[in-house]
């Protein structure tokens, strides 16, 4: 009866080692897969804003042009009101935008 026992106790711990046997040979597949996928994919650029004074002055004076241009752009449109002045406004505008801001910021490089 024991050897009995004991051959059967041999057959489950062998059946429960191959069985982690595969377990670990499925996790070490997935572990490769997993790897090679985070290689191969590529990752997000990502934009950092320059924290300089420069940077800040630039950004402060791209806000006031681009408040400038939009209240222009809604001034025109409340007083005339119509399509082709606002639209005229609108392209005087964009040429004149860059104009306005080399002469006010001295942007000239």
């Amino acid at each position: 009866m024991s050897k009995e026992r004991a051959r059967r106790r041999a057959e489950r711990e062998a059946e429960r080692a191959r069985a982690m046997r595969a377990n670990e040979e499925r996790q070490a597949r997935r572990a490769r897969r997993r790897a090679l996928l985070v290689r191969l994919t590529p990752r997000p650029v990502r934009f950092y804003r320059q924290g300089g004074l420069l940077a800040r002055r630039h950004r402060a004076q791209n806000a006031a042009v681009a408040l400038g241009f939009l209240i222009v752009q809604v001034i025109v449109w409340l007083v005339w009101g119509s399509f082709p002045i606002s639209f005229a406004a609108l392209v005087l505008s964009l040429l004149l935008a860059p104009v306005v801001v080399t002469l006010a910021f001295d942007r000239r490089t």
